[in-house]
């Protein structure tokens, strides 16, 4: 069987709210660790979120 290519990873918040978003990556393409600007909801506000583990 061949390794995924594709790897879910969990977008934290930087506002330290405990919220996050679970997302998608090209781990072949994408080898850095990935952020985004979203929409926190606890924070009522644009954050960054940053990469981390999915336990």
């Amino acid at each position: 069987m061949a390794k995924a290519v594709t790897i879910k990873v969990k977008l934290v918040s930087s506002a330290d709210t405990g919220f996050y978003y679970v997302t998608k990556k090209n781990s072949r393409t994408m080898t850095e660790k990935l952020s985004k600007k979203k929409y926190d909801p606890i924070a009522k506000k644009h954050v960054e979120f940053r990469e981390g583990k999915i336990k």
